[in-house]
């Protein structure tokens, strides 16, 4: 997600309102761990997805500006849970000339971890997938349909997943009204098809998306209620040949208790147990944090 005027002046004001001394919201049942996690890096921030590797230590994280970073998470031996984060210097994307991405074109958003090991990348601003046979190479550029042409520049495809047989599914973060479904654009042999869609409800946005090894599709979603911060919210769904059904909600945080988390990766731990980690966004601004936090989740 750009930085928006509107959200630096509200979130600053959040952090205003903390610092006198509000209490911090309860974790909803199920959660791990919260870290905050820094690099001393000038491009480091802005991050929109993330992948975790079955061990649960290697990780690739996105940022919104065309860059990302590959790294290790250490986790303690008992309890699975994070103790520290170590991760590379950012690097910056490359176009299909093998260049890095322009301003304008460089809004990447949403990030998916094939099977063979490539990387696929959804985009806002110039909507697009693009596809990553070494992720530091040059992109491969999928078909465009028109449908992406039309969609708002700052709500376009902030959703990407893909399941096991290496099917593509995005959608944007917006659905045209509050009561219209989000459409989801599937990327098969070849083509584009929009046969598919997910109730939308209670004015959430979608920002992330993921398959899980349990072969549901899972969406991280986003509400900004201004001066008392962000609520996320994760649902599972099941897909059928009659598409996705009515899905449930696994997770809702409290408005407040985290920033804007907007990637997610669903793995299961070395207990086999599933385990939802996500990545805030902090629009690179000081005020707002980036943190990785997990959740166990219910089978």
């Amino acid at each position: 997600m750009r930085r928006r005027a509107f959200l630096a002046v509200a979130a600053g004001l959040v952090l205003i309102a903390g610092l006198e001394g509000s209490a911090s919201p309860t974790p909803p049942p199920g959660f791990l761990s919260a870290i905050r996690w820094t690099m001393d890096d000038p491009r480091f921030g802005g991050f929109s997805g993330i992948e975790v590797a079955g061990n649960g230590r290697d990780i690739i994280v996105l940022s919104d500006k065309g860059a990302y970073t590959t790294g290790k998470i250490t986790r303690d031996a008992t309890t699975g849970r994070i103790k520290s984060i170590a991760a590379n210097p950012i690097s910056l994307l490359q176009g299909v000339d093998g260049k890095p991405l322009k301003p304008g074109s460089s809004d990447s958003e949403g990030i998916a971890l094939a099977p063979d090991g490539s990387v696929y990348i959804s985009f806002e601003g110039v909507a697009r997938v693009q596809h990553y046979p070494k992720l530091n190479g040059p992109a491969q550029g999928l078909p465009v349909p028109r449908d992406f042409k039309a969609m708002q520049r700052n709500s376009a495809l902030e959703a990407l997943a893909i399941d096991a047989k290496g099917v593509l599914y995005t959608l944007p973060e917006r659905s045209g009204a509050e009561q219209s479904p989000f459409p989801v654009y599937r990327f098969k042999a070849g083509k584009w098809d929009k046969r598919l869609q997910v109730p939308r409800k209670d004015g959430y946005l979608a920002v992330g998306a993921d398959f899980g090894p349990d072969g549901k599709f899972y969406l991280l979603e986003r509400d900004f209620r201004g001066l008392a911060g962000f609520s996320s919210r994760l649902r599972r769904f099941t897909l059928s040949a009659k598409g996705f059904d009515d899905g449930e909600t696994l997770l809702q945080t409290p408005v407040g208790l985290y920033d804007n988390l907007e990637g997610v990766s669903i793995w299961r731990d070395a207990a086999g147990h599933l385990t939802a980690t996500m990545v805030s966004d902090d629009n690179f601004q000081f005020f707002l944090r980036t943190e990785i936090v997990e959740y166990q989740l219910p089978d």
